[in-house]
């Protein structure tokens, strides 16, 4: 049995969870959020969602705890919602938004500007003497992690100096430079 999937999830006040035609919809106080499964059944009994599957076929127990984990993600994320910060470490990196459009210099010969999803709540926070930090908050844990995968990609943090984009409290691997 799978040790995630057999947990249930309970439904915090002001949520609501509906099952219809192999979808689950979640509804909140930070949107509505809906996700599509098969080979698992899924019931909301006295107040927690249950997952369950009817054999121990090895595609039926791979989605059990998957599926477990998604309806779990979507019912937080529309009660308290995710965020992500990263930081922008290096010489002369900016970031700026106006509005859902993100500005970032990041010592390219041009700024890379973005236009964010509007699902997707976008803040850049520059202080003087410290690194910018771009703060991305959503009730969709996959796209507020997609959309920071995004941003990243742009200037990944490099081993020698660790200039680049990272995630706040990430600990990047250090390399010795050159030694005499």
């Amino acid at each position: 049995m799978s040790r995630i999937g057999k947990n249930p999830i309970t439904i915090p006040a002001g949520v609501t969870v509906e099952v219809k035609d192999s979808v689950v919809v979640v509804k909140g106080k930070l949107g509505e959020l809906s996700q599509a499964f098969d080979k698992v059944d899924v019931k909301v009994e006295d107040g927690q969602v249950i997952v369950e599957r009817s054999s121990d076929v090895k595609e039926e127990r791979a989605k059990h705890g998957l599926y477990r984990s998604l309806i779990n993600n979507m019912v937080v994320g529309v009660s308290e919602g995710f965020t992500k910060e990263l930081e922008l470490v290096g010489v002369g990196y900016r970031a700026s938004n106006q509005g859902q459009k993100l500005d970032l210099a990041l010592g390219y010969s041009h700024n890379i500007v973005l236009e964010i999803v509007n699902e997707v709540k976008v803040e850049t926070v520059s202080e003087k003497g410290k690194n910018p930090i771009v703060k991305l908050s959503s009730a969709d844990k996959q796209l507020v992690g997609q959309v920071a995968a995004k941003i990243r990609s742009f200037r990944k943090p490099e081993p020698y100096k660790g200039k680049g984009i990272k995630f706040v409290g990430e600990v990047l691997r250090r390399k010795a430079g050159k030694s005499a």
